[in-house]
């Protein structure tokens, strides 16, 4: 069945997380003060490990393969965060 997950994010450099391998990233938003990505997935497919990095603006970013996801800002603009998928 297809159906939008939320996966929360942490506010750390690099997260693993767990969804199906088939897994299509709609939107990155702040919910409540916490970054979460939404996803459209297909829960009969089987999980995979997907990791994801968050740097700020102007923090440096090694040289693997990243597919951008979106950027997110908090404590009114403040801090403003860019997620990247590593591939």
């Amino acid at each position: 069945m297809k159906t939008i997950h939320k996966f929360a994010l942490e506010l750390k450099d690099s997260q693993k997380i767990l969804m199906p391998g088939s897994a299509a990233i709609l939107a990155l938003q702040v919910q409540h003060g916490e970054p979460c990505l939404w996803a459209l997935v297909d829960t009969e497919q089987p999980l995979v490990t997907r990791e994801f990095i968050t740097r700020g603006t102007g923090h440096p970013i090694d040289d693997l393969a990243h597919s951008y996801i979106g950027t997110y800002q908090l404590k009114g603009g403040d801090l403003v965060f860019h997620v990247l998928e590593v591939v």
